[in-house]
């Protein structure tokens, strides 16, 4: 039966009429490499979803799943525990900035999110401060699709036939592509956009507020760049006020920047940090809060019942996920992937140079990157705006190459295990694919 007639799956995200049309399909994974049913080679320019970070199919977590499903397959976390989770724990905290010492587990991204705004509204009630419920984010921001999430996100799309079920304002966004064009690193011009915040206190006033929330790098929103001490800045008017300030590192965790958080790539840190994806290379589902010191203190000493948090979810640590995760560290530790996608590394400067050469066609407005990250955004036709992503998703994938499509954005965010020959292909596709995409 081909894919054009079954019915049963209604894909995510996905236009599914147009996609049974014309499928794009994968068999298998290995390295950098997507492979087709029909047997073509594909460079995952995506990894995966921003999350495949060591590559695919790495035997090591395959070993790791397999022995752990032999030894303890599932227990429930509920007043019960297993010593794996623990020790996981106390490795994953090693990474964190200073001060950020406790990790409570999801699945995803999107509960990750949920759990992180949840912590906020309940530190700040066991602070007698309940009435600190607001929370303010920032346009083209992307955090997840569970209704806390989607009530943060700065994408019109993800809400508006859902709603916002929580008091949030969101900040503008910061790109600025007519004073930071084809900004190497992080733009010089637009700090000042941070000052947003400080009006944004001011109308809704500091005592209602419980967090803000934002994403070092917004990915899905078309890797949006932080100037030069904008995060620095916001970090300053939280403390001001007495707001607790939230990083959503789920697609800037794990090496993305050059270290394993942005937030220390950066030096800012947050009271509170979400992460996913590339925490177990994508390979089983898994996610963690880390909070600060501070926090959690306050949410043991302070709790009015004896389970100080009435949260969680039933694959909250689930064995064989931190099993993954702890393989994951393994290969992250032993082949320095975690700081191998630095702006002044080898391969994180070739794969800057190689997107900026791109500068030189007519049809590109902008080229934007960070670590193994990056963005080339293209001029649309008159009265097309928006079609470009699209575009360029399904002919990229026709020449060999899986991008992701934001807008008039071509964007992409390889697995760190990417060398210099793959870089070079990427390249080369787009330089091909642009011209006719912008036709």
């Amino acid at each position: 039966m081909s894919i054009k007639d079954q019915n049963a799956f209604w894909m995510p995200f996905t236009a599914n009429r147009a996609f049974k049309e014309s499928p794009r399909m994968v068999e298998s994974a290995q390295g950098v490499f997507l492979t087709t049913p029909d047997g073509r080679q594909v460079v995952d320019a995506t990894a995966g979803l921003w999350c495949s970070n060591a590559g695919h199919s790495r035997t090591e977590i395959a070993d790791a799943v397999s022995a752990q499903l032999r030894k303890l397959d599932f227990t429930s976390i509920f007043n019960f525990g297993h010593e794996l989770g623990f020790e996981y724990s106390e490795r994953l905290v090693k990474y964190t900035p200073d001060g950020i010492d406790h990790v409570f587990f999801g699945n995803s991204g999107s509960e990750a999110v949920d759990t992180a705004l949840k912590v906020a509204m309940q530190y700040w009630d066991v602070r007698g401060q309940g009435q600190k419920k607001r929370f303010i984010s920032r346009q083209k921001g992307y955090h997840g699709v569970n209704f806390g999430g989607v009530a943060m996100a700065g994408l019109t799309p993800n809400f508006k036939t859902f709603g916002q079920w929580l008091m949030v304002d969101h900040m503008r966004h910061t790109l600025d592509i007519e004073r930071n064009a084809f900004s190497k690193g992080l733009p010089t011009q637009g700090v000042e956009w941070a000052d947003e915040l400080e009006e944004l206190v001011t109308f809704h006033d500091a005592s209602t507020i419980a967090a803000v929330i934002v994403e070092p790098i917004a990915g899905a929103g078309g890797v949006v760049l932080p100037p030069e001490g904008y995060l620095q800045r916001l970090r300053q008017i939280c403390d001001k006020h007495d707001i607790l300030l939230i990083f959503d590192e789920v697609i800037t965790g794990w090496g993305r920047t050059g270290e394993a958080f942005a937030s220390t790539e950066f030096g800012v840190t947050p009271d509170i940090i979400t992460s996913a994806k590339g925490i177990t290379n994508a390979a089983l589902p898994l996610s963690a809060v880390f909070v600060s010191n501070k926090i959690y203190d306050t949410c043991m000493e302070h709790a009015k019942a004896p389970v100080e948090f009435f949260h969680g979810y039933t694959y909250s640590c689930h064995p064989v996920a931190c099993a993954a995760g702890m393989a994951t560290l393994d290969i992250y530790e032993k082949e320095g992937l975690l700081t191998r996608a630095k702006t002044t590394g080898e391969i994180g400067s070739y794969w800057q140079e190689g997107l900026h050469s791109l500068a030189d066609l007519d049809q590109v407005i902008d080229v934007r990157n960070y670590g193994l990250m990056g963005a080339v955004e293209i001029r649309a036709p008159k009265g097309q705006a928006g079609t470009i992503g699209p575009k360029a998703l399904t002919t990229a994938w026709e020449k060999g190459v899986m991008v992701r499509g934001v807008g008039d954005a071509i964007c992409m965010s390889p697995p760190l295990i990417i060398e210099k020959q793959e870089i070079d292909t990427i390249v080369s596709v787009l330089r091909d694919v642009i011209p006719v995409i912008a036709d």
